[in-house]
């Protein structure tokens, strides 16, 4: 009973010393993470919305407003080129096959995608981690919100994008994420 007691306290001090050592290196990292994310961030906005210059987010009471109580659109942002608005970006969570994904997709003015990008996501090697390749992000660019989007393994029509080979679930939530924006930006947004 003793040897336990003694054992157990080592094992107290060992957890107790490594939760301090992890606990002053996040101190240490977290304004540096933060700002990597903020950067990152706005990359994205200039790559997915690049005919913007400047961008504003919405203030919380206008995305409420907009979103309603959908928890998938985390942030939305007007692109502006000087003084005109040109577009929007929208920041949209969705549950893929590994985890949420996390990406970015712009909508220009007259309503058609500019671009798309996957920031995060823990889909598998060699299949749904193939949504961050040019093939599938680029098969959403100039597609107009007026219909539906679907993936399809040979796009055709206007509304088809390439879907990704073995990554049924991730293919589905990244389309269904744009569809998503899609009603949103059609009810609320569109002039």
């Amino acid at each position: 009973m003793n040897e336990t007691i003694k054992l157990g306290l080592i094992l107290f001090v060992i957890t107790a010393a490594a939760a301090l050592v992890l606990g002053a290196s996040n101190m240490v990292t977290y304004e540096r993470i933060a700002e990597a994310d903020r950067l990152a961030n706005e990359r994205a906005k200039m790559e997915v919305l690049d005919m913007a210059d400047s961008f504003n987010p919405l203030d919380d009471s206008e995305l409420k407003e907009i979103i309603g109580d959908n928890t998938n659109i985390v942030e939305i942002n007007e692109g502006y080129k000087g003084s005109e608005l040109v577009g929007y970006t929208f920041n949209v969570k969705v549950n893929g096959y590994g985890d949420q994904i996390t990406f970015m997709i712009g909508i220009s003015k007259d309503g058609s995608i500019t671009g798309i990008k996957i920031l995060n996501h823990s889909e598998t090697p060699g299949l749904g981690a193939n949504a961050t390749k040019s093939y599938f992000t680029n098969s959403f660019k100039g597609k107009t919100l007026s219909s539906e989007i679907v993936a399809v393994k040979s796009p055709q029509a206007d509304n088809e994008v390439q879907a990704i080979t073995s990554a049924t679930i991730t293919t589905n939530a990244i389309v269904d994420g744009v569809n998503l924006v899609r009603e949103i930006y059609n009810s609320e947004l569109a002039n």
